[in-house]
């Protein structure tokens, strides 16, 4: 993953790359080789600029190659504004005439990229010098260590079109201890603009957690630059990363920060560690675990509790067959959830699952630190990488992702139903009321009704705020969730799941 940098780069090439750092690429009069800019510059900055100048009129010729026909002397030609050029002289005298503005463009993207990377790579050297893998970084300050060289691909591919069959999405997650988030966190976000990918990624001293969101082309030199990166390169392997058609489009931002844990539990990491987290079991390892405890006749008494991490809309339209899943509406909730029903985990055997496992491992943790279960045990991988495997097996219905997708579909079964009619239904939409975000299930029929809100309430304030639009905000006060408790405590005899047995236990509220 080569990249080509000025050959002397020090001082002078920092105070290059500082002066452009603020460059907006929207403004063309900021980089035009005219301006009062370029003449105030130094003899060295203007060599740094130089540079970067010839490297983004190189970039713009290859984007125009084309191959020569046979038995011609060159093997390549250019094709540029509809007229073929067989020299390259002529094509470079056409570029520099006619497309001098889009050159003065890169030149802003190339003296970006080098502001970027030197910026990140101080701040590297000044915080890490006790850290064997910062040193490692440190003494390797090529722009090529962080951001790969796209020089060689068109623009037009790393960027993903509308379609979701054009891109795909990436996720995964990674614990280890990171020393500076904040530098990471400028890392990411320089990584993720240069390859066009849009999604969240999180950031803390205990790792880091992204779902990002581009061409296939991005999402692959994404992981490639997350394997070889010294900071993950020795926990985060390729299988790490889960994938499934979508796109930048599946995102409407790209959002990277620094948080206090990697997923929000509401626990701090220096409390509740992910070094001791539960046994993890591979997909096919999980699926024999899961036979065998829906093959027992009573699964009401069985050492084995099959445990939903994740929040209610989520195993509400899939989850696994014989499963407890707890009726809470946040991760965060989860920890106190246990606590109410620690009955329900004494002398247990339990096998937890969620999205893509990362919850698992805070909430394995935390159950095994009560001390009351037998074994606890969790999906490598969540249910994503289950499905990848056994799309036919235990689990039923879609799998919730937190984007603009909803739900991704791996099986046809349908475990949910309409909240107004009752009519098999999993297709989650947004309530129809301003500033509301609850998901609502309303089948095609009940939406021609009006029926577009998540309850009865929220559809009448709806309703007045439309007649009154001045008004801006509303205190919540739906029946969905007034009626729900924040944290659940469970029946002596839960649900049974329909369609499959064992139990289940999962709110029938319309949120």
């Amino acid at each position: 993953m080569p990249s080509s940098t000025a050959p002397d780069q020090g001082d002078d090439l920092e105070a290059c790359v500082l002066r452009f750092s603020d460059l907006d690429l929207k403004d063309s009069s900021l980089i035009n080789p005219s301006s009062s800019l370029k003449a105030e510059l130094d003899v060295s900055t203007k060599k740094k600029y130089s540079f970067a100048k010839k490297k983004a009129f190189a970039l713009f010729v290859k984007t125009k190659e084309v191959p020569a026909p046979p038995f011609e002397c060159e093997e390549k030609w250019w094709k540029c504004c509809q007229q073929l050029f067989m020299s390259q002289t002529s094509i470079h005298r056409h570029v520099a005439t006619q497309h001098a503005d889009e050159i003065c463009h890169e030149t802003a993207s190339v003296l970006k990229q080098l502001a970027v990377t030197l910026s990140t790579s101080k701040s590297l050297k000044s915080a890490d010098k006790r850290n064997s893998l910062k040193e490692d970084l440190t003494h390797n300050r090529e722009v090529s260590a962080w951001l790969p060289d796209t020089s060689c691909f068109r623009p037009d591919e790393l960027i993903s079109g509308q379609g979701s069959d054009e891109g795909e999405v990436l996720l995964y997650y990674c614990y280890c201890d990171l020393e500076d988030p904040d530098w990471v966190c400028a890392w990411q976000t320089a990584l993720c603009q240069l390859l066009h990918l849009t999604g969240k990624v999180r950031i803390a001293t205990e790792g880091i957690n992204g779902t990002v969101g581009g061409s296939k082309l991005a999402t692959r030199l994404y992981v490639e630059v997350m394997l070889s990166c010294p900071l993950f390169k020795n926990y985060l392997c390729k299988d790490d990363f889960k994938t499934s058609r979508g796109g930048a489009c599946c995102f409407p931002e790209l959002r990277v920060g620094v948080f206090e844990e990697i997923v929000p539990m509401g626990i701090s990491p220096n409390k509740l560690s992910y070094k001791k987290p539960g046994i993890h079991l591979s997909p096919g390892e999980f699926h024999k675990e899961v036979e065998e405890f829906l093959s027992r006749g009573n699964q009401e008494q069985s050492d084995t509790v099959l445990l939903d991490c994740r929040n209610f809309y989520e195993s509400k339209i899939g989850r696994f067959q014989g499963c407890l899943a707890p009726d809470i509406r946040k991760f965060s909730y989860f920890p106190s959830y246990v606590d109410k029903n620690l009955e329900l985990f004494k002398e247990k055997r339990v096998l937890m699952y969620c999205t893509g496992g990362i919850r698992c491992e805070r909430g394995s943790a935390y159950l095994k630190a009560k001390g009351v279960c037998k074994e606890v045990f969790q999906l490598k991988g969540g249910i994503h990488k289950y499905l990848e495997e056994f799309p036919d097996g235990f689990y039923r219905g879609k799998l919730f992702v937190f984007d603009e997708r909803y739900a991704l579909s791996y099986n046809s079964d349908v475990v949910s139903e309409c909240s107004y009619c009752g009519a098999p239904w999993d297709q989650y939409k947004l309530c129809s009321t301003p500033q509301c975000r609850q998901l609502v299930l309303t089948c095609p029929a009940c939406r021609g009704q009006g029926f577009t809100a998540c309850c009865v309430t929220c559809q009448d304030k709806g309703s007045r705020q439309a007649a009154s639009p001045a008004q801006s905000s509303f205190k919540e006060e739906c029946e969905c969730t007034a009626r729900r408790p924040r944290v659940p405590r469970e029946l002596s005899q839960p649900e049974r799941l329909p369609g499959g047995p064992g139990r289940v236990l999962v709110g029938r509220g319309h949120s």
